[in-house]
């Protein structure tokens, strides 16, 4: 199965052959959201939100895995597929922070008894400080955008280690939503994003001049960074109710920061915004059809 998926990205940048690869990635991560369930049976020593975060962080740290399959399979993987795939995880991660952490950040708020512009005050607040904090973040560590095969290996292992760095919002944006009702939308949302992102760390390992396996192995172990991050974020808001609306907004600045400062900049990069922009809007429809299907 993994080798006729990652035939699909050897073909030209057609419709026909994006649908495919499309269907044979939605059939593959369903198959990866089906397994997390299934799995999330097994973590007795979790309960409630806990266990929630858990399988949401271990199907999001698979999924990442998955993406970086087909650099075992095959030798190039075309920059319109790319672009294409990393707008779709752009539109996935905006819709999640609309709909999957703002609107039941406002909610959470009301609940606890703020008014409705006060609700609003704070949830823009924390995403305020969200993106602040990702601003900051990504000022003080070293890291490099973009690399290619005209990269140095420095840029390169710079570039992985900002993708782990930036799973750090998107396992927490997991945790401090698991136990609502968003919350099998965010794991999913995040997941569906990761497996565009595991593909191009690989790819750019390999680009290098890495071992496909090694470059595998490295991009797979990127995403261990978001199940320990859902756990914490978890916690803290299972400690006080207070902080869910915060955590909620702020994990959405984080998101936005990550899709505008990155993704959309790295999906445009290679001159395919067209299909960047085509998978952007899909990720977007995709997400929300799937946020209220979830709810």
């Amino acid at each position: 199965m993994v080798t006729r998926i990652a035939r699909l990205h050897l073909q030209p940048a057609s419709p026909a052959g994006l649908a495919r690869a499309v269907a044979g990635w939605g059939i593959a991560v369903l198959g990866l959201v089906l397994l997390a369930l299934r799995a999330a049976d097994a973590l007795p020593a979790f309960e409630g939100p806990l266990r929630d975060a858990a399988s949401g962080g271990a199907m999001a740290a698979l999924a990442t895995a998955l993406g970086a399959l087909p650099v075992l399979v095959t030798r190039r993987i075309g920059a319109g597929v790319q672009g294409m795939l990393l707008g779709f995880g752009a539109g996935v991660m905006l819709a999640a922070s609309v709909f999957s952490l703002l609107l039941p950040g406002f909610d959470a708020a009301q609940a606890l008894g703020a008014t409705r512009n006060a609700a609003v005050f704070t949830v823009a607040a924390a995403l305020l400080a969200g993106a602040l904090a990702l601003l900051a973040l990504d000022r003080t560590l070293p890291h490099s955008h973009a690399p290619d095969g005209q990269r140095s290996a420095k840029a390169v292992w710079l570039f992985v280690f900002a993708i782990a760095v930036h799973n750090i919002p998107e396992g927490l944006a997991i945790g401090v939503s698991a136990g609502e009702t968003s919350g099998n939308a965010v794991a999913t949302g995040i997941s569906l994003q990761n497996v565009p992102e595991g593909l191009i760390v690989a790819i750019a390992l390999v680009a290098a001049g890495y071992r496909r396996l090694f470059a595998f192995a490295v991009a797979a172990l990127s995403g261990l960074v978001e199940p320990a991050a859902a756990l914490v974020g978890s916690a803290a808001v299972t400690q006080s109710a207070a902080l869910l609306p915060w955590g909620l907004g702020a994990a959405a600045g984080a998101m936005l920061f990550v899709v505008s400062h990155e993704i959309i900049p790295e999906s445009h990069r290679r001159g395919h915004e067209t299909l960047a922009t085509g998978g952007l809007v899909a990720g977007f429809v995709g997400m929300m059809l799937m946020d209220s299907l979830l709810a």
